[in-house]
């Protein structure tokens, strides 16, 4: 393996394990009744001074809520892509292998959102249309730092005009950001499940980039 692969599988198994550890903490370190319906949760001094900071933003929400289509637009996106390539080649491992490869990466970060879904860590520090929904990680915040990321080194692999090339990649980081951000200060998550949500999703990132190489 290449010293800059190891680099990156280090630096992604790290990530992934530090999610785990962080996962751990959060259940069980300073948990305390601080969210809706007397509903429990881990770093209570940090999450409950966050959340009163940013507050409950309802547009900023339905805002990035909406924008959540996108990373799922990406991967329809790819995922049609491969379907045009499996049709014409008529064989799937004569589909582009970073394609195979991206499409496995898609079932794990689903396995990953259906976990827990089913296994809840804490609930949201506010009621969603009256109800407690699951709240860690963030899902939307998992989920682009998933999709985008990925997305943006398959674009980089396949355009070929450096200036539309470096305008999706910048449009795509910017995008990126302003959902993880825009996430936080929109108080529908606890600051624990956006670091969650992150480290994941970066973990998976880097361990996928070095699978995608032949």
């Amino acid at each position: 393996m290449e010293k800059k692969n190891k680099k990156r599988l280090v630096l992604g198994a790290s990530l992934v394990v530090a999610f785990m550890l962080w996962t751990v903490l959060v259940r069980f370190v300073d948990v305390r009744a601080i969210g809706p319906e007397g509903s429990s949760v881990g770093f209570a001094t940090l999450n409950g001074f966050v959340h009163e900071l940013t507050g409950v933003n309802w547009l900023l929400y339905t805002v990035t809520d909406w924008l959540g289509l996108v990373p799922i637009a990406v991967v329809l996106g790819f995922a049609i892509l491969g379907l045009v390539q499996l049709i014409k080649r008529k064989s799937l491992w004569k589909v582009d292998y970073s394609i195979l490869v991206l499409g496995v990466f898609y079932i794990v970060v689903m396995a990953a959102y259906i976990v827990f879904e089913m296994v809840v860590i804490n609930y949201r520090p506010t009621l969603i249309d009256g109800y407690l929904e699951a709240s860690y990680p963030s899902s939307t915040t998992m989920l682009v730092m998933c999709v985008m990321p990925t997305a943006a080194m398959q674009l980089n692999a396949r355009i070929k005009n450096i200036v539309f090339r470096r305008c999706a990649i910048i449009a795509i980081v910017a995008f990126t950001a302003f959902m993880v951000i825009g996430r936080l200060l929109s108080g529908v998550h606890w600051i624990s499940d956006i670091i969650g949500g992150a480290l994941l999703g970066a973990g998976l990132v880097m361990l996928y980039s070095i699978c995608r190489e032949e």
